[in-house]
C-alpha cells in the first residue's frame, strides 16, 4: 500500500517520478504528488484522486524542473484523501519536503510537542511531523538532520527527504517498510517497489531496517543509525520490463491468469534434475530438514490459502504435523515454535508487515525458517535461514493469480525435498511425484482452454447478491481462494465453507435460486460432494460445479460446469483455482469494476 519514488541527476526528474508512480498504481492509492528541488526552492504538486489528475495539472501548468525529486501515491490512513493530506508534505519554512510509507505510531505526541513550539500543520497526516522534525534538526547537512529526526520516530516507515539548500541530494531511511535504491549512470533512484525502477535500471540495493541512504547523482552511500557506512550488495533484477506491461490484454489480471502456465514452468523447471528435486542454489540440503518435528506455514491472504492448499501434501509425504497460521495471529499468539519447528513464511512481495513480524518472532524463538517469496532481496527473504523464490515475474493486478499458483508449486517441491531428507520416500516415488509436478503447467493451460464459455457464465452470476463456495479437503482450500477472488474484484459477498459442515448451520442460507459453487476435483471425495450437491439442490440452489472431465456423476448433477483435466488430488489446488480466477474476472468485468485496482485494497500490505 502506498508507493514512493525518487530520482536525482536525471534531466527530466519530474517525468521520471510520474512514470515511476504510474508503475506503482497497482499498490492501491487515493492521491498522488511530487516535489522537485529547483532554483533554491521545493516545487510541490499534489492532488487527491488518480494519478491522471496530477498528470493533467502538470501538462496544464508545466512540469517542475530540477535535479532531484520525490513522489508518492497515498492510501489514506491518517486523514481523508484530500489535496491537503496528499504527499509530499513540507516543513513550515518550505525548504524540506518528505514522502513516507508506513505509520508513525507516536505522531500525535510529536504533533502536540511541535505545535507547542509554534509549528503550524497543514494536514491531518502522521507524515507531516517528519518534515517539521527535519527542519528543526537541520544544521547544514541533510543526512545528519534526517538521522536526528528518525531518533524521535516510532513505527514503520520508508521515508525520503529533499532540501532546497542541497539540490542534488536525497536522503532516505527505512524502518519496517520496504525501500530499494536503484543504481544508474549519472543518476540514481529509490522506490518502494522494484517495478518503479526497471525502466531506468536493473541494478538495485535493498536497505535494511535502521539504514539511511544518501543518494546523489554519482554516488549512493548507506549508513546505519550510528553513522557508520555500510557495504551493500547490488542485486540484478532478472525480469524483463515488458512483463509489467499489459501486452494487449484489457487488464493485468487477465494477462497474469494467462501467464500462469509459463510462470509455473519457470518456477518448477530449475528445481528439477534427473527425476529429483534440487534446491542447491538455495542451500536446502538434508540438514535443513533433518530433526524437524513440526512445520508451520505462516502467511496472509491468498498466501495463507496457498498454505492451506499444500498442508495435506506436507503431512502425507513427510509424516510431520503441519499447521497453517495467519501471520497476523501468529505474531501475537501462543503457537508453540522451537528449534525443531520449520517455519515457512510465504509472501508474494516479501514485505507483508504481519508476515515479517511473525517471522521475526519465530526467529527469536529459535525456529528454523524458510521464506517463499517472489522478490529477491525482500525483508522476508533476508530474515529467513533460506529463501526460495517463485519466478513469477512482476504481478501488477492487486488480486493475485500467478503469485498464488507459483507459491503452491514451490511448496509442493519443498514437501517432496523434505520427504526425501526424512527418508519418507524412495527414488522411484520421488521421480513419480516430480513427473506429476512437472505436468502442472500443461494442466493449468488445459484448465484455461477447457472453459471458453466462462464469460457467458459470468453474465448469469453478475447480479447475485451472494455466492456460496464449498469443497472438501484440498477443494475446501481452493474454495477459500475462489471466494476471496470473487470478493476482491467483483464486490459480491462470497463465503467458502467445508462441505462436510453444510448441515452445521450454513444450509440455513440455501434457498430457491441461491448459487452454490461446488468444487469436486478429488475423486476420493467425489461421492461425498455429490451428496452435498443433492442437499443444496433439494432446497432450490443452482449449482456451478468445478470438476474433472471424467467425473460423470458430478457433471450430471450440476446446473453449470467449469472443467479441469484429471490431476492428482494432492496437487489439484494449482489447477482447480484457475477457472475460479477466470469466473471472478469476468463477473467483475460484467459489473464494470476496477479489476486491477479494486477499492480499498493494496497489493502489498506493509502496515499492520
Amino acid at each position: 500500500m502506498c508507493g514512493i519514488v525518487g530520482c536525482v541527476g536525471a534531466a527530466d526528474v519530474s517525468r521520471v517520478l510520474l512514470s515511476g508512480l504510474g508503475k506503482l498504481e497497482y499498490r492501491g492509492y487515493d492521491s498522488a504528488g511530487i516535489a522537485v528541488v529547483c532554483d533554491g526552492a521545493v516545487d510541490i504538486r499534489k492532488s487527491s484522486g488518480r494519478l491522471a489528475r496530477l498528470l493533467a495539472a502538470c501538462e496544464r501548468d508545466g512540469y517542475p524542473q530540477g535535479g532531484a525529486g520525490i513522489g508518492h501515491t497515498r492510501w489514506a490512513t491518517h486523514g481523508a484523501p484530500t489535496d491537503a493530506n496528499s504527499h509530499p508534505h513540507a516543513s513550515g519554512d518550505g525548504r524540506f519536503a518528505v514522502v513516507h510509507n508506513g505509520i508513525i505510531e507516536n505522531w500525535a505526541e510529536l504533533r502536540r510537542e511541535l505545535e507547542a513550539e509554534g509549528c503550524r500543520f497543514e494536514s491531518e497526516t502522521d507524515t507531516e511531523v517528519i518534515a517539521h522534525l527535519v527542519e528543526r534538526a537541520y544544521e547544514g547537512d541533510l543526512l545528519k538532520a534526517v538521522m536526528k529526526a528518525a531518533l524521535r520516530l516510532r513505527g514503520s516507515y520508508a521515508a525520503a527527504v529533499v532540501c532546497a539548500d542541497e539540490p542534488g541530494r536525497i536522503v532516505a531511511v527505512r524502518e519496517a517498510s520496504p525501500l530499494i535504491v536503484g543504481i544508474g549512470a549519472g543518476e540514481n533512484y529509490f522506490a518502494s517497489d522494484v517495478t518503479a525502477l526497471v525502466e531506468r535500471t536493473r541494478s538495485c540495493l535493498y536497505l535494511d531496517d535502521g539504514e539511511f541512504a544518501d543518494i546523489r547523482p554519482d554516488s549512493v552511500s548507506v549508513f546505519d543509525a550510528a553513522g557508520r557506512e555500510r557495504a551493500k550488495e547490488v542485486v540484478r533484477v532478472r525480469w524483463d520490463v515488458r512483463a509489467a506491461e499489459k501486452g494487449g490484454y484489457r487488464h493485468f489480471m487477465l494477462k497474469e491468469i494467462m501467464e500462469q502456465p509459463g510462470a509455473v514452468e519457470a518456477t518448477i523447471a530449475p528445481r528439477i534434475a534427473a527425476g529429483r528435486v534440487c534446491f542447491d542454489d538455495e542451500g536446502l540440503d538434508d540438514g535443513a530438514f533433518c530433526g524437524v518435528t513440526r512445520v508451520v506455514i505462516a502467511a496472509c491472504g491468498s498466501s495463507y490459502y496457498a498454505g492451506q492448499g499444500v498442508r495435506s501434501a506436507f503431512e502425507r509425504l513427510t509424516g510431520v504435523p503441519t499447521s497453517v497460521e495467519l501471520a497476523s495471529e501468529l505474531r501475537y499468539g501462543s503457537t508453540l515454535v522451537n528449534a525443531s519447528t520449520l517455519v515457512i513464511a510465504v509472501s508474494q512481495s516479501g514485505e507483508t508487515a504481519d508476515t515479517v513480524a511473525a517471522l521475526r518472532e519465530c526467529v527469536c524463538r529459535g525456529a528454523r525458517t524458510l521464506a517463499v517469496v517472489n522478490v529477491a532481496g525482500s525483508t522476508v527473504a533476508r530474515l529467513a535461514d533460506h529463501a526460495v523464490h517463485t519466478w513469477a515475474g512482476p504481478e501488477v493486478a492487486v488480486a493475485t493469480t500467478k503469485g498464488y499458483t507459483t507459491q503452491l508449486s514451490v511448496l509442493y517441491l519443498i514437501a517432496v525435498r523434505m520427504a526425501r531428507a526424512l527418508r519418507c520416500i524412495g527414488t522411484q516415488e520421488e521421480a513419480r511425484l516430480v513427473r506429476q509436478i512437472a505436468a502442472l503447467p500443461r494442466a493449468i493451460q488445459q484448465a484455461i482452454d477447457l472453459n471458453p464459455c466462462v464469460s457467458e457464465l459470468a453474465v448469469r452470476y453478475k447480479s447475485c447478491p451472494s455466492l456460496l463456495f464449498m469443497g472438501r479437503g484440498v477443494d475446501w482450500a481452493v474454495a477459500l481462494e475462489g471466494a476471496l477472488k470473487m470478493k476482491e474484484i467483483s464486490y459480491i459477498h462470497a463465503e467458502a465453507y467445508a462441505a462436510g459442515e453444510l448441515k452445521h448451520g450454513t444450509i440455513a442460507l440455501v434457498e430457491e435460486g441461491q448459487p452454490v459453487i461446488a468444487l469436486c476435483c478429488d475423486e476420493r471425495l467425489a461421492a461425498k460432494v455429490a451428496g452435498n450437491i443433492l442437499e443444496v439442490k433439494a432446497r432450490g440452489a443452482n449449482v456451478l460445479a468445478v470438476a474433472c472431465l471424467d467425473n460423470q456423476d458430478v457433471v450430471a448433477l450440476a446446473d453449470d460446469l467449469l472443467l479441469i483435466p484429471p490431476v492428482p488430488p494432492m496437487l489439484s489446488a494449482a489447477v482447480s483455482v484457475v477457472p475460479l480466477q477466470l469466473l471472478a474476472y469476468h463477473v467483475a468485468r460484467e459489473r464494470g469494476c476496477d479489476i486491477d485496482k479494486p477499492r480499498n485494497l493494496a497489493k502489498s500490505v506493509t502496515v499492520e
